[in-house]
């Protein structure tokens, strides 16, 4: 039932406030027409005894509280979808901004979807190949999974994002894939540059494109999100096709969300964001996934700049309670020249023991990757120690490591933009890397396939090393940990053998 009422009572920011209304419902959709006669659209956001808050996607600019006209329709806010959207460019509501018609809905769907009964999600297994190394080895992403981007400001998270939307595949399976792509308060230039990504690489044919800019209304941030996750879930759930999602940047989606929670005057929680904000992500990020009996599926990567390059700020804190893992960029692998700058050691991909393993990658995937993150991780700290006592102070086993951890970076990393490494190519380098250090070395590696993959010199590693340092290394002597003890003072001698 369509109601109209001319009674607004308040407008505060982007919220407006109708009073004697009645029978409105939360989430129900409003439109409104000004004393000029322009149409806008919103949302009841909070209802009351006979008030209504309706949040104005435009905003309330040119709004006065005597000749506006607000139209409670009775239903909440809809998206007609279809396949016609493959290709097309819409704004953040959902209008085409491409110069092309409007869509013929062969379905009218409640933006706010439903979340997948836990009772039919089927857990995500199925391996995708991104060509990017340090994301097929060390933090593999799973087909349903959900797996953010922590990135700061200027660093290349979003040609990272485009390079896994053009270059993503199941190995060995032909089947339909789509792209849906939101982007919430992102700049003109990001806008373009993902367009002529997709438009270089032949993938615009499959992609839905819904933009809302930095010049758009904040408070339509708040619905873009959920428009792009109703095609998806259209694509993937009633047409059988496989979804990417890339959501950017949902740190300005939560700035929206921190705006309206203070123009309604609510209790703010962590550094002003409302309590709820938790809640409401997580209403975002579990509409990805698989469905038993369904052929579709969504996997999600939100792209999130942490403001001032602080992973414990709310938004990425919250996110991480939520999501399976996270991709974290690296300031300093990109001021050494490194694309892309990825982290591996606070990355993690919670699903990836089930998409990995004999008949999807390797055997021994898990083993080898678990040793190049040990063995990365021992150089870094060798890094750390030799700021303090130099390189010279270091034994031989130590200088391996170190020269393990440069390697990686340049040889593994580092790959460039158009680089698509294939799972065995990225194995192999894997297996050229941790073989720079003796076998003995590699407690993480079974010996079956230490002794099939290794790609030493066949020479025996062990003694070699016995006689630089002048010990058994098989008595487990930690050299960096004798380094410790030697005193600033000593700095440049070089360090006596430990016997």
């Amino acid at each position: 039932m369509i109601r109209e009422y001319t009674s607004v009572g308040e407008v505060t920011g982007p919220l407006m406030v109708v009073e004697k209304v009645e029978n409105v419902a939360y989430g129900e959709l409003v439109q409104v027409t000004t004393s000029l006669g322009e149409k806008r659209f919103g949302q009841v956001l909070e209802v009351s005894e006979d008030k209504a808050v309706v949040q104005l996607f435009e905003g309330t600019k040119g709004i006065d509280t005597k000749n506006t006209r607000v139209r409670f329709v009775g239903e909440t806010m809809q998206l007609p979808v279809s396949e016609e959207m493959l290709g097309r460019v819409f704004s953040g509501r959902g209008s085409p901004i491409d110069d092309g018609p409007q869509i013929i809905a062969k379905q009218t769907l409640d933006i706010n979807g439903s979340p997948i009964n836990p009772f039919r999600r089927h857990h995500p297994e199925d391996f995708i190949q991104t060509g990017v190394s340090t994301i097929d080895l060390m933090n593999t992403l799973v087909r349903g999974q959900k797996l953010p981007i922590f990135s700061g400001a200027g660093l290349p998270h979003n040609q990272l994002a485009a390079q896994i939307a053009r270059q993503a595949t199941v190995l060995g399976k032909k089947e339909s894939f789509a792209v849906v792509f939101a982007a919430m308060g992102i700049t003109n230039e990001e806008a373009l540059f993902f367009q002529n990504e997709f438009k270089r690489t032949g993938a615009s044919e499959r992609v839905v494109m819904f933009l809302n800019l930095a010049d758009d209304p904040a408070i339509e941030r708040i619905i873009t999100p959920r428009i792009a996750l109703t095609t998806a879930e259209y694509l993937a759930f009633e047409k059988g096709m496989h979804v990417l999602v890339i959501l950017t940047d949902l740190t300005n989606y939560c700035e929206a969300l921190r705006e309206i929670s203070a123009a309604r005057n609510e209790v703010p929680g962590r550094r002003g964001y409302p309590g709820y904000m938790y809640t409401d992500l997580a209403m975002l990020y579990e509409r990805a996934g698989k469905i038993k009996d369904r052929d579709g599926s969504i996997t999600q990567i939100p792209i999130l700049t942490l403001p001032d390059d602080d992973i414990t700020h709310p938004i990425p804190d919250l996110t991480g309670y939520i999501t399976e893992g996270q991709f974290v960029m690296s300031r300093d692998l990109h001021r050494k020249g490194i694309y892309p700058p990825v982290d591996v050691l606070p990355s993690l991909s919670r699903l990836m023991k089930n998409g990995i393993g004999d008949g999807k990658t390797a055997d021994y995937h898990n083993n080898l990757s678990d040793q190049l993150y040990s063995s990365y991780a021992k150089g870094r700290e060798l890094r750390d120690l030799v700021a303090v006592v130099g390189e010279e102070s270091l034994d031989e086993l130590d200088k391996l490591y170190l020269k393990l951890a440069d390697a990686f970076e340049e040889k593994f990393v580092k790959q460039g933009l158009t680089k698509n490494r294939t799972i065995e190519k990225t194995l192999d380098l894997a297996w050229e890397l941790v073989s720079m250090l003796p076998k003995t070395e590699l407690k993480r590696i079974k010996t079956d396939y230490i002794e099939k993959y290794y790609k030493g010199s066949g020479e025996d590693e062990k003694g070699k090393l016995a006689g630089a340092i002048g010990t058994d290394v098989s008595t487990d002597v930690s050299m960096s940990s004798a380094t410790l003890d030697v005193s600033l003072s000593q700095k440049g001698k070089k360090k006596r053998k430990v016997a």
